[in-house]
């Protein structure tokens, strides 16, 4: 089959004692240091496929008392006023500036992205503690007109309560702090399970938050940490005293997690699949579309949830775009993510390899083309390292394999002849997630933006479908889940809303006229 080979150049990758080292003495200056007993959890890197070290999992009565820890935590918690609450997520923002450079190497090191995008989301961590310390001051209410002569009607925002927080490898430090950094501010405790693959860079953010709380006099117990497998973020959806659980990861995770959660009246907020497309109209700027779409489709070796999946062309400029594209991965360097000029770092696992093959293998089986890309390059020195060269897959049609995510970097080539056309396209997909298009026609974009256009949670004009700024509430529709964190007014799901009537004057008129003494 096309593509599918392993090539003969062998990648140059740093030794496994030198990880084992850098992510040592990282923890080391993040405050955090490794259980002295070895474990079932196993931090591994793929950048090499080895073994760093075995951390032991929580127990599950662990699981119980840090969960009881941070119930307690919340009955003060919730009573500190949200500016002084905010003065402990200001403290974390600080250590993540001192720290950035170590954490990013344990990004690194555990996640496999290259060195800029791991700086890139420390840097989110410290931009979204920003944003949430002047969100202490802003969590408003309103207050509406009465009917009635002599009352006040409001409404007001409360803490809820504990939050739950399920995050994954692909960002194992940013989707936490977008969680941890709004719920400390709203006025709730944590209990975090990151991904199992992930476990550094947890232990190291957990050590970070723990100072910052000692520093400024938070309680005890605000936050806790949970080491371990599919048992350990069961008994986390399970608790009744966990009030809200954030959980990311697979469409398969959120449907087991969300009727466990709704099945005892708990809260989620999901952040799942997502199977992006961007539309390219005969308008577009060509070269400044193939630098968003390379970077959204190849970049973090397509293992972002936003990561371009589907690029829907318009015929009349397919064959140019395509070109351009198919030049462009040529060129881009895959490798070591710590070496000055890698683009692309490896697969995070030898299963995703698997699935990156068998997406091909029926994209073939569907009439597509292979035009680039899609073979594993060999790593003598590291055999058990999946480094892969970025696939462009022409497609006939949106068969069954466009239409599911597959966490690996393949970008399937479609074509339309009108925008209707293109917006059915990009539609049709069970995820709802990013979304983008490249034109010059403002009708054209506004169409894309309007009611009958693109109907994920995010569309965007002119820039690809990953990288978003905080600011915004990052979060998407369908299958992606429909739950929003980071900006705008994502706040709102750690905390619960009251109508409050106040009643100022000497007599007692009911609602909608009615008479009862």
């Amino acid at each position: 089959m096309t593509g599918h080979a392993v090539t003969s150049n062998d990648i140059p990758l740093p030794d496994l004692e030198a990880l084992r080292s850098l992510a040592r003495e990282s923890l080391r200056r993040c405050g955090a240091e490794l259980p002295a007993d070895a474990g079932d959890v196993v931090a591994r890197s793929p950048l090499t496929g080895g073994t760093l070290f075995t951390l032991p999992a929580t127990g599950p009565a662990e699981v119980d008392a840090a969960i009881g820890a941070a119930a307690e935590a919340f009955l003060q918690w919730r009573t500190v006023p949200a500016p002084r609450r905010g003065a402990l997520v200001k403290r974390l923002g600080e250590l993540l500036t001192e720290h950035k450079e170590h954490l990013a190497d344990l990004v690194t090191v555990e996640a496999g992205k290259i060195r800029s995008e791991a700086l890139g989301e420390v840097q989110e961590m410290i931009d979204i503690c920003e944003f949430a310390v002047g969100l202490s001051r802003q969590l408003y209410g309103r207050t509406m007109v009465s009917e009635r002569p002599g009352h006040r009607l409001s409404e007001s925002w409360h803490p809820l309560g504990v939050v739950g927080v399920i995050s994954a490898f692909n960002f194992p430090v940013a989707v936490w702090s977008w969680n941890t950094a709004i719920a400390l501010v709203c006025g709730d405790p944590v209990v975090w399970k990151p991904s199992e693959l992930t476990p550094l860079t947890a232990l190291a953010c957990d050590a970070l938050l723990a100072r910052a709380a000692a520093d400024t006099g938070a309680p005890a117990g605000l936050h806790r940490l949970l080491l371990g497998g599919r048992d350990i973020g069961e008994r986390l959806v399970d608790d009744e005293r966990v009030a809200l659980v954030s959980a990311t990861g697979s469409v398969r995770m959120g449907k087991e997690v969300a009727p466990r959660v709704a099945a005892r009246f708990g809260r989620c907020l999901l952040e799942l699949g997502g199977n992006n497309a961007a539309v390219v109209t005969p308008s577009a700027d060509l070269d400044l579309s193939v630098r968003g779409i390379v970077f959204s489709a190849a970049g973090t070796a397509g293992q972002r949830c936003t990561s371009l999946r589907r690029l829907i062309v318009h015929e009349d400029i397919a064959d140019r775009l395509v070109e351009k594209i198919v030049h462009a991965y040529g060129q881009l360097p895959v490798g070591d993510p710590f070496a000055d000029g890698t683009l692309v770092g490896p697969l995070i696992s030898g299963s995703a390899h698997d699935a990156m093959r068998q997406a091909l293998a029926d994209a073939e089986a569907d009439g597509g083309k292979v035009l680039t890309g899609g073979e594993r390059l060999a790593a003598e020195s590291a055999p058990d390292a999946v480094y892969v060269r970025p696939a462009v897959v022409r497609m006939p049609a949106q068969t069954d394999v466009v239409r599911r995510e597959t966490f690996a970097p393949i970008l399937y080539v479609l074509t339309y002849r009108t925008l209707e056309e293109a917006v059915a396209l990009h539609n049709g997909v069970p995820q709802g997630l990013s979304s983008s298009i490249f034109t010059q026609d403002q009708r054209e974009a506004e169409r894309f933006l309007g009611a009958d256009g693109s109907d994920c949670g995010i569309a965007n004009v002119n820039i690809g479908t990953s990288g978003a700024e905080i600011g915004g509430a990052f979060g998407g529709e369908k299958e992606t889940g429909g739950g929003r964190e980071s900006g705008s007014d994502a706040w709102r799901t750690y905390m619960r809303r009251a109508t409050n009537t106040v009643n100022y004057s000497d007599s007692l008129p009911l609602a909608q006229g009615v008479n009862f003494l």
